[in-house]
């Protein structure tokens, strides 16, 4: 993890690399478990690609943060593979999940987030 004032990035190889990216943004939360959660899904969503090793920048942007979320390819990849992780970063249970577990003052009971969840409800 690479952290500087404005901005943290989670990758596993140095220096990061974008061949491929999307991006999002977000109300202010922790950046470092926000990058962590984005980035731990986003290699199990694409695992199966061959060459593929995700990297996800946050950074602070006015007031809510911008996510870039994409990562390093080794070789030849779909072209599909971008709105693969736009839509990934848009799934609305997924960013509730990211959202509760980054949330500033400490994430909320596992218990009260998974019954939420369950429901399909808000979580405060």
């Amino acid at each position: 993890m690479q952290r500087d004032a404005e901005s943290v990035t989670v990758t596993r190889h140095l220096p990061a690399r974008f061949d491929i990216v999307a991006e999002t943004r977000f109300p202010p939360l922790r950046k470092g478990r926000l990058a962590q959660q984005i980035r731990q899904d986003l290699w199990r969503r694409l695992r199966a690609v061959r060459g593929f090793s995700p990297v996800v920048e946050v950074r602070d942007a006015g007031g809510e943060l911008h996510v870039r979320a994409g990562g390093r390819m080794d070789c030849n990849f779909p072209r599909g593979l971008t709105p693969a992780i736009e839509e990934f970063l848009a799934q609305p249970d997924l960013r509730q999940r990211w959202i509760a577990h980054a949330r500033l003052g400490g994430a909320p009971k596992t218990r009260t987030v998974a019954r939420a969840l369950r429901r399909r409800e808000a979580v405060d």
